[in-house]
């Protein structure tokens, strides 16, 4: 297995494909053993906002190899198709952008001026930490959270998954042991619940799935700090397991499709796509039934 010159689509691929596979389980029917005895939901899948919003992070960072925070407010407020899953507020927020209000004012606003601690900016990073595999800093840095998402957990919560994302990709050659892949977003934590939640994830690893989504949460309450500390538990115990990881994200309930992006999106980076003997990457049955991914972002 080697690493891509750029392992950043296979991670689009992987968050694409867990945040599709994963909105499947808010259709009533759905059944989680199914997919647990390897027998998925029908095709075709549809993918949500978490999907989209990351393919406007990848073609920005493509594009310019940073992260503009102006032009990437303009291309989320451009591209936002609400019936795709946006919260009410994050729609509200993107119009008054479209309509002119500077992003920084309308996304600090939020919430009495605190900003929004959501998991909105960590569902959609791990392709611009794979972008930048093996440079953590350059990952922790591309800002691409504060646009949307002012509030320090949010920041810290985003920052972390694209931290693990990069790791993850560099590592497919050499592996990555389970309590690496959580040592390596240390440096980046900042004191608050999300950074409690994640030292929490690595006194929990071999633990079970059912146990951890417990202790850390499974994004039931749209927090970066209910959400980030039991992906990036679960990416680290199934990182060379696609399938694995985002199966247990279904298992865990809660946000299904925003958890399976998240560990999707870090995973894939690690495995790409398809399987041998060490590694199983995304199926190739999964890829073909997520919806098709916009042509805009493959150029």
């Amino acid at each position: 297995m080697t690493i891509p010159s750029d392992p950043a689509p296979d991670s689009l691929d992987g968050l694409s494909v867990g945040d599709a596979l994963g909105a499947q389980f808010f259709v009533p029917g759905r059944s989680r053993s199914e997919l647990q005895a390897g027998r998925p939901p029908a095709a075709p899948w549809p993918w949500t906002d978490d999907t989209e919003m990351a393919c406007s992070v990848l073609t920005e960072i493509r594009a310019r190899g940073r992260i503009d925070r102006d032009a990437l407010a303009y291309v989320f407020a451009d591209r936002c198709e609400p019936y795709r899953g946006y919260s009410g507020g994050t729609v509200a927020l993107l119009h008054q952008v479209r309509d002119g209000r500077p992003w920084a004012e309308a996304a600090g606003a939020l919430f009495d001026g605190r900003g929004s601690l959501g998991n909105g900016a960590a569902m959609r990073v791990a392709p611009l930490g794979a972008h930048f595999a093996g440079e953590l800093d350059r990952a922790a840095e591309a800002l691409s959270a504060e646009v949307t998402h002012r509030h320090p957990e949010a920041i810290v919560g985003a920052m972390t998954v694209a931290v693990a994302a990069s790791h993850a990709a560099m590592t497919r050659e050499t592996g990555c042991a389970p309590d690496e892949l959580l040592e390596v977003v240390e440096p980046y934590l900042v004191d608050g619940r999300t950074a409690k939640g994640i030292h929490r994830a690595r006194e929990l690893l071999g633990k079970s799935v059912d146990e951890a989504a417990y202790e850390l949460g499974n994004g039931a309450q749209v927090t970066a700090q209910d959400t980030v500390p039991f992906t990036l538990w679960a990416a680290a115990t199934f990182l060379t397991d696609y399938p694995a990881a985002v199966t247990a994200c279904v298992q865990a309930g809660g946000d299904v499709d925003t958890t399976a992006a998240i560990v999707g999106g870090i995973v894939a980076a690690h495995t790409g796509i398809g399987s041998t003997e060490s590694v199983r990457g995304i199926p190739a049955e999964w890829l073909a039934a997520r919806e098709a991914l916009p042509g805009w972002v493959r150029g």
